[in-house]
């Protein structure tokens, strides 16, 4: 059923010169910068995922951990929270780390759409790389959830994607933790294949999600990598992908390696940042 329409914006010129603007439609609310929507949230129900990368994360946290159990997540890039309002929400008790660049972006999104009161959710500045050198030493290898989805702009920075930087992220994770990586890439995805074999070198087995259609290269879009320390299995995830708008379809390890075509890991020294994706990277659904 689609949405009534409610043209109701909020909009806020940052720091970086960029503008946010929160674009409400009825209890969904869109961050947008610079016109790109960023992420999007159900004020009355955080657990409903819009945004076709974000939900299929949602899917592996629940398929990953016991219903309603607390986790500790720690997140690189923040949007508007919508992960960690789900977390919140489907998990209550979770303790929840977020690092983000841009403080005002988050004053910003907080006062459009402030978090629950009683949510365990601490927000850090800066730098997500050099962020990790300050964190608490008792989130080493305590980590049950780690999502990475930084961007500067429109591109992923370079050095949020190499070896060194998700070798560093491994000593957060729990032994049976999960990471889950954002990853956007179009055409020849030199970039994708190079993030996925460096994740996966640093971390261990790892799944992918995404549209046919982006893992053909045939179009811009977002690629969720999910690592493990061991080889996990994830009963119903494909089902779950292949329901929802679009339709996504799921890697295992071994197909991952097959469409791999002999990437390697990439380094600090010849990391490169994302490709600019096209504007119709996002979907939203009607």
């Amino acid at each position: 059923m689609a949405r009534k329409r409610q043209d109701t914006e909020f909009t806020a010129t940052l720091a970086s010169g960029r503008q946010a603007t929160a674009d409400f439609d009825g209890p969904y609310v869109t961050l947008l910068v610079d016109g790109t929507p960023q992420s999007e949230i159900n004020l009355e129900d955080p657990a409903d995922l819009s945004f076709g990368y974000i939900r299929h994360m949602g899917h592996v946290l629940d398929l990953a951990f016991p219903k309603r159990q607390a986790l500790t997540a720690l997140h690189l890039g923040a949007g508007a929270l919508t992960i960690p309002r789900f977390l919140e929400h489907t998990r209550p008790g979770s303790r929840q780390q977020v690092i983000e660049l841009e403080r005002d972006l988050i004053e910003f999104v907080r006062e459009v759409a402030p978090l629950p009161q009683h949510a365990s959710i601490r927000i850090r500045y800066g730098d997500a790389r050099e962020q990790l050198a300050r964190l608490p030493r008792g989130l080493v290898g305590k980590v049950d959830a780690l999502v990475v989805d930084v961007f500067a702009g429109a591109q992923t920075p370079a050095h949020v994607t190499s070896l060194e930087f998700f070798t560093e992220l491994e000593s957060f994770l729990a032994p049976a933790g999960v990471l889950l990586v954002n990853i956007s890439d179009g055409h020849d995805l030199a970039f994708a294949r190079g993030e996925v074999a460096t994740i996966r070198e640093a971390i261990g087995p790892t799944h992918l999600i995404s549209d046919p259609a982006v893992f053909k290269g045939r179009r811009f879009g977002n690629i969720v990598a999910v690592a493990t320390r061991e080889h996990r299995e994830f009963p119903g995830l494909a089902r779950l992908a292949a329901s929802g708008f679009p339709p996504a379809t799921v890697h295992s390890d071994a197909q991952t390696f097959q469409w791999l075509r002999g990437a390697s890991a990439v380094r600090d020294a010849d990391a490169t940042p994302s490709p600019t994706p096209a504007s119709s990277l996002f979907t939203r659904r009607s």
